[in-house]
């Protein structure tokens, strides 16, 4: 049985179709990389494997259960624009995490519970290397410190799902290859199913097993949110040859310059 079963799922807001059609089948351990046009719906069914949002028709299986309509711990994700909290400190954030599921009312742990939080918090910063940051503030950090802190955050509760909305967008290349380093070390330590949202087709190849092209099939000048996208392309990376690149390449440039129309 597949991990993740995407079974003909739709999604639409009113007239306007997003998605349509789109089935597919994950794996335990795959890291699934996503491009495609802005607009095409990839945040909106990063969001459908998240829960914040659901199917109009179809379903999505997590290990054979359709995905609770709201975030859980076996999700974590991480968005382009970093959502820790900017008054706490980087294990401060971390230890909230922990705080927060254990004890939600209070969000606050004393004694034996509250040492082995902060170890574990200690560990994870050292798992994204910033053990030398634990007592730094957001503001005091990089951008690409920030992002470590981030992605920290999201697996503090060892979640089986990472979802990383163009998590690099915003990073200058130097940090953003060592971002690439990480969490290609973070999945080969831990396995971890991930789907990565990027822009970038070479980044999307150099970081996946399986890169999906999310495009529309259908257009209509009169009507263009008639139709709604779906997965156009699915590539496991080692059988990619140039010629399939330049294909990708230039269905992408279309889908971008209707878009823009």
């Amino acid at each position: 049985m597949s991990f993740i079963e995407v079974n003909d799922i739709w999604k639409t807001y009113g007239d306007n179709v997003v998605l349509e059609r789109v089935k597919t089948n994950v794996h335990a351990g795959e890291f699934i990389t996503i491009v495609g046009a802005s607009g095409c719906g990839k945040t909106t069914f990063l969001k459908m494997l998240l829960g914040t949002e659901y199917p109009t028709r179809g379903k999505i299986l997590l290990n054979g259960k359709p995905i609770p309509q709201e975030p859980s711990e076996d999700r974590g994700i991480v968005f382009q624009k970093y959502s820790v909290f900017p008054h706490l400190t980087a294990l401060q954030n971390l230890v909230l995490t922990i705080e927060l599921e254990q004890s939600r009312w209070l969000a606050h742990l004393f004694g034996s519970a509250y040492r082995l939080a902060d170890e574990q918090a200690r560990e994870m910063l050292a798992m994204v290397g910033l053990q030398h940051a634990a007592n730094q503030y957001p503001h005091e950090l990089s951008g690409g410190m920030q992002q470590r802190l981030a992605i920290a955050q999201a697996l503090m509760k060892q979640p089986k799902v990472l979802l990383l909305d163009e998590p690099f967008g915003a990073l200058d290349p130097g940090i953003r290859a060592d971002m690439h380093e990480l969490i290609l070390k973070i999945w080969n330590q831990t396995k971890i199913n991930v789907f990565m949202i990027t822009h970038d087709l070479k980044e999307g190849f150099y970081l996946g097993t399986r890169l999906w092209v999310i495009d529309k099939i259908r257009h209509d000048a009169q009507a263009p949110n008639a139709y709604g996208a779906t997965i156009t392309y699915d590539i496991p990376v080692g059988q990619c040859d140039n010629s399939t690149l330049n294909e990708i390449d230039q269905s992408l440039e279309h889908s971008r310059k209707e878009h823009a129309a």
